[in-house]
C-alpha cells in the first residue's frame, strides 16, 4: 500500500501536480519571458545608442568641446533644419568670385590671430610688427581708433588686413565688440598686442612653438630689460631661460617666492602683449566688461581663464622678447593738453582752460579698476556654487606665515 501510494506521489511531482500546477505554468510562460526580455534589451540598446549619437552630434555642434544653448531652445531657430545652423564665423577675407572646383569647401589657411589697436604716429613700428606676423600666415586686424585708414593704405600689405575704425576707443572696447568667440573660432592663438611693441628679437613661430610645447594657454613675449616702461617683474626677459611660470622677489612691498600662488608673482601677464589659446580667450572674453573699456584689474584675474592651474598654464616667453615703448597716443593728438570746447568752457566758468588728457584718461582708469573689483566681490557672493579654485592655496600660505610669525616669537 505504502508503494502504490509512493508511486502515485512521485507521477504527481513529475507532472507538477505536487505545487498544485504552479511548475507547469512558469514552464509554459518561459518563452513568453524570454521574448520580454528581447524585446526589452532591444529597447535598451536602441535609446543608448539614440543618446550616443546625439552626443556626437553636439560635439559637432559644441565650440572648442564645449556643449553649445542653441537659441531653438527658445523657438528662434525651429523654423530652420539643425543641419543649416551656421552659428560662427572669421576674419578670413574672401574673394568676389573664385573659379575653383571647390570654392564651396571652407579652406582657412591662416590659424593665428594678430589684433592691434593702431595710430598713424606709430605706423612704422606697426608695419615692421605686421610684416613680420604676416610672414607666419597670420590673420591681421586693426582698429583703428584716430579714425585715420586712409594713412595707411600706401602699405602693400594693407588690403591683406581687416580695418576696423572707432575714434578714441580702446583696444578692450574693441576686442569685446569684434573678437566674439564664436567669431575667432578658427584660430588657434589670439594676439592682443598694443601697437608699442617692437619685435626685433621676436619670432611669431617660434613663439607659437614653445607655448604650445609647455602647454602655456595665457601668455605674452618677455620685455626686454631695456623698455622704457616695465610695471611688474615678472614681466622682465630671463636671458638664460626659455621661458619662466613665476619670479622671485625678496625685496619691496610684493615678496614673491615658491609658496606664491598668484599674480604678480606667478600665474600673470600684463595686458600689453596678452596671447590667448581658444579655450583661454572664450573665458576672457566673457571677463572683459562691456563698460569698464579700459581693462584695468583684468589682468590679475586672467589666471582663472587658464584651464586649470594658473601656476602652470599661464608663463612668460624669454627666448622670444619684445621691446616695449610705453608710448601713449589714445585719447590725444600726442599733446598732452586738449583744449575743451565751448560747452565745456561755459560748464567749467574757466574760457581757455586745458585738460591734461593722460591725467583724465588715469583717473578714469582707476575709477574703473575699482568697479571692477566690487563686481567680481558681489559675483562671488551671489554665486553660492563657485568655488574659487586657488583658494586653498591662500589657506596654505596664510598657514606657512602662521608658523613662521610663532617661531619667530618663541625664539
Amino acid at each position: 500500500m505504502t508503494s502504490i501510494k509512493s508511486l502515485r506521489w512521485l507521477m504527481r511531482k513529475k507532472s507538477g501536480l505536487s505545487d498544485g500546477g504552479k511548475s507547469s505554468f512558469k514552464m509554459k510562460h518561459l518563452p513568453f519571458l524570454a521574448v520580454l526580455c528581447t524585446i526589452m534589451l532591444f529597447i535598451v540598446y536602441r535609446t543608448t545608442k539614440y543618446q550616443y549619437h546625439q552626443e556626437e552630434i553636439d560635439k559637432k555642434w559644441s565650440f572648442w568641446g564645449q556643449p553649445k544653448v542653441y537659441p531653438s531652445t527658445y523657438g528662434k531657430l525651429k523654423g530652420l533644419p539643425r543641419g543649416i545652423i551656421h552659428d560662427n564665423s572669421d576674419l578670413e577675407l574672401r574673394p568676389l568670385w573664385s573659379r575653383s572646383s571647390s570654392r564651396s569647401k571652407a579652406v582657412y589657411s591662416n590659424s593665428n590671430l594678430l589684433a592691434v589697436p593702431v595710430g598713424i604716429k606709430q605706423k612704422q613700428n606697426v608695419d615692421a610688427m605686421v610684416q613680420k606676423f604676416l610672414q607666419e600666415n597670420f590673420t591681421i586686424i586693426l582698429f583703428h581708433y584716430d579714425g585715420n585708414v586712409d594713412g595707411w593704405w600706401n602699405l602693400d600689405w594693407s588690403s591683406k588686413a581687416i580695418h576696423i575704425i572707432a575714434r578714441n576707443q580702446t583696444k578692450w572696447w574693441f576686442a569685446k565688440r569684434f573678437l566674439h568667440p564664436d567669431i575667432v573660432s578658427i584660430y588657434d592663438y589670439i594676439f592682443l598686442w598694443d601697437e608699442d611693441l617692437g619685435v626685433e628679437h621676436f619670432s611669431p613661430s617660434r613663439y607659437v612653438e614653445i607655448i604650445k610645447r609647455e602647454g602655456l594657454e595665457i601668455s605674452q613675449p618677455a620685455l626686454d630689460p631695456n623698455s622704457t616702461e616695465i610695471h611688474h617683474r615678472i614681466t622682465i626677459r630671463a636671458r638664460t631661460k626659455k621661458f619662466h611660470r613665476r619670479v622671485y622677489e625678496r625685496r619691496g612691498s610684493t615678496r614673491c617666492s615658491d609658496l606664491s600662488e598668484g599674480p604678480p608673482c606667478t600665474g600673470f601677464v600684463e595686458g600689453m602683449a596678452p596671447v590667448f589659446s581658444q579655450s583661454a580667450w572664450y573665458c576672457t572674453w566673457h571677463l572683459i566688461q562691456n563698460d569698464l573699456v579700459h581693462g584695468w584689474g583684468v589682468d590679475m584675474k586672467l589666471g582663472y581663464c587658464a584651464q586649470g592651474d594658473r601656476t602652470k598654464k599661464v608663463g612668460v616667453v624669454d627666448s622670444e622678447y619684445v621691446f616695449h615703448k610705453g608710448i601713449q597716443t589714445l585719447g590725444g593728438s600726442g599733446h598732452r593738453m586738449t583744449k575743451v570746447s565751448k560747452l565745456q568752457r561755459t560748464t567749467m566758468k574757466q574760457g581757455g582752460v586745458g585738460i591734461d588728457v593722460r591725467t583724465e584718461i588715469r583717473r578714469q582708469s582707476t575709477w574703473e579698476f575699482e568697479i571692477f573689483k566690487e563686481r567680481w566681490n558681489k559675483a562671488i557672493g551671489a554665486d553660492k556654487n563657485w568655488v574659487d579654485p586657488f583658494k586653498s592655496d591662500q589657506r596654505r600660505i596664510r598657514k606657512w606665515r602662521d608658523t613662521q610669525r610663532l617661531a619667530k616669537n618663541n625664539i
